[in-house]
């Protein structure tokens, strides 16, 4: 049931423009690529056509990382949720030039798609790559990345399904290890802190990543897997601070020049 209260987003609302090509791209792809949160379960093999193993990654932004790692391995399946239309539009560029099969993009609000419409026991993995910070302590209540949220993604995970985290605030970083370590689903596997230390393999540099970097920021990847043996806990109910505002798939008209605005993650 509908909080009477208004929501409390985990989100900044950005404003971006959608180019002619984006506008087209979406036009003639989102029919074959995209879905929309609307609180049906997903058949994952129906969706994708296949039974490769199908990683959840929350917040893909511009969709660089996204279509980077997809291609890269393209024995697994990516299904990328966010709520940015100008990224809808880059990515399906990307999934239309690089023909990439193994991409679907869903349009809304993450916390609604892992709760309503993955099953348990359903993925390989889930990522969630530079979050939104939320630096004020006022506003941390907004952070993704809480005990009811983890909760309730650890048994969407395969056994020893990975959740891997990265971000480039060191009190957000803190926040995530104090999470997880938390989590009786959960075993820590990395934790990757600054320069000079290995990257983990396969997740590209990101624009937000390189932001952070240029202002002197450390970058910290947590990736943690779940327990073999371990079994889904009851459902934890989700608080309105956790919650997000995301929107259905808007009607895109091609625009002349630039497109509508909508709110996005920061990832």
């Amino acid at each position: 049931m509908p909080s009477s209260e208004r929501p409390i987003r985990t989100f900044h609302p950005r404003r971006g423009r959608v180019t002619v090509r984006q506008a087209e791209a979406i036009e003639r792809l989102w029919p074959a690529y995209g879905v929309d949160v609307d609180g049906r379960l997903l058949d994952l093999g129906r969706l994708f056509g296949d039974d490769r193993p199908v990683v959840l990654e929350i917040g893909f932004g511009t969709g660089e990382a996204t279509a980077t790692m997809a291609a890269a391995d393209p024995g697994t399946n990516v299904l990328a949720v966010d709520v940015h239309t100008p990224g809808f539009g880059r990515l399906l560029q990307r999934i239309g030039t690089e023909r990439l099969s193994n991409v679907r993009i869903v349009s809304g609000d993450a916390v609604d798609l892992v709760r309503d419409m993955l099953a348990p026991d359903t993925l390989a993995g889930i990522r969630v790559f530079f979050p939104d910070p939320w630096p004020k302590v006022r506003h941390q209540k907004r952070r993704l990345v809480q005990p009811e949220f983890v909760a309730m993604a650890v048994t969407r995970l395969e056994q020893g399904g990975e959740l891997h985290l990265a971000t480039d605030w060191a009190g957000y970083a803190e926040q995530m290890r104090t999470v997880l370590d938390a989590e009786p689903g959960l075993t820590k596997r990395l934790d990757i802190v600054g320069p000079g230390q290995p990257r983990p393999a396969g997740r590209p540099v990101t624009r937000f990543e390189r932001a952070g970097l240029a202002k002197g920021h450390e970058v910290v990847d947590l990736v943690y897997s779940r327990v073999e043996g371990s079994s889904a806990r009851p459902a934890v109910p989700i608080p309105e601070v956790v919650k997000r505002t995301g929107s259905t798939w808007p009607a895109v008209e091609r625009p002349s020049r630039v497109g509508t605005a909508t709110p996005t993650t920061r990832a």
